[in-house]
């Protein structure tokens, strides 16, 4: 059964702040970044959704943020709202704001803490087909489309930690990041303690302050072939300490290199590295989804001839 703990405001409430744990937690840590976050007139609002409960299945857990967030909004009809989510915690937010369009008038912010959006790198590890092995596949599923869609209205800030020049233990720091988001690493936090750490109170405090939504980049050719890959079923964010392995596919007229490895177990990855040879992007595709890949190389090819020198 899941609980909401609430921390009743000191003054008459103005505004709800929703704190929402993830997987393989409970709401206690949640309770804490919101309590500290939290203004005289701020009721908290920091769902319980049960440490097994996160590992079983993500639509039951949506169902029920959704639930308690609409059952808060009705009873604080004039209340601002900013929301918190750690984790898994963020991508059912993204999922309960795509559902409730109605609702984002309301939001003052949405800040995404270590949330993989493009997908959980060893969710895919361990349901590699999307079978169903746990939470596992729903933690891999890309979700980057929805939030940016949602970042594009309501201000998100995001944060991500990295603890190995890549990611927070957990989770890579590419596939939290959002273009159309305020985005923040913090440098040598891991992904546990980011549900709270001193660290996070004056940057998302800041963020509040001087909240506004990203403005929309114009769209160079690295950002289309991203894009492009991130559209291929299956394709997973990869740890760039890979990127070094790989071999030049195509070279564009602007510099920028597009690279393919396969790795001992016949698993094909792609990377993206700019006219200096920095790293842009890396993902990867199971078996299942490798010729989606190939025809997706085939199809940046064709579309970008232009630009293509070899």
């Amino acid at each position: 059964m899941t609980m909401a703990i609430e921390l009743k405001p000191l003054a008459p409430t103005n505004t709800i702040l929703f704190a929402q744990h993830g997987w393989a937690d409970t709401a206690a840590a949640m309770t804490r970044l919101g309590q500290a976050l939290a203004g005289p007139a701020t009721l908290v609002v920091a769902p319980n959704l049960g440490y097994i409960n996160t590992w079983i299945r993500i639509a039951p857990l949506i169902d029920n943020v959704a639930q308690i967030a609409a059952q808060q909004l009705q009873h604080y009809p004039n209340a601002k709202i900013r929301i918190i989510g750690h984790s898994m915690g963020g991508l059912m937010w993204v999922e309960v704001l795509h559902r409730h369009p109605e609702w984002w008038p309301r939001i003052q912010s949405l800040v995404l803490v270590a949330s993989p959006v493009s997908g959980a790198h060893r969710g895919r590890m361990v349901d590699p087909f999307g079978w169903g092995i746990g939470i596992a596949r729903d933690l891999s599923v890309n979700r980057r489309k929805l939030a940016e869609t949602v970042a594009a209205s309501i201000p998100t800030l995001v944060i991500a930690g990295d603890i190995d020049n890549g990611s927070d233990g957990v989770v890579l720091v590419e596939s939290a990041l959002l273009t159309n988001a305020t985005c923040v690493v913090l440098h040598g936090l891991d992904h546990a303690t980011l549900r709270y750490h001193p660290r996070l109170l004056p940057i998302i405090r800041h963020f509040w302050q001087h909240r506004t939504p990203y403005p929309r980049l114009t769209i160079d050719l690295a950002e289309k072939i991203i894009e492009r890959l991130q559209m291929v079923p299956g394709m997973t964010i990869t740890p760039r300490r890979d990127y070094m392995r790989a071999r030049v596919l195509y070279t564009f007229t602007n510099g920028l290199t597009l690279r393919t490895w396969t790795n001992m177990f016949g698993v094909k990855h792609v990377f993206l590295a700019d006219e200096r040879g920095a790293h842009l992007y890396g993902g990867y595709v199971g078996w299942l989804h490798e010729p989606g890949l190939n025809n997706a190389l085939q199809n940046i090819r064709t579309t970008y001839s232009e630009y293509v020198v070899e």
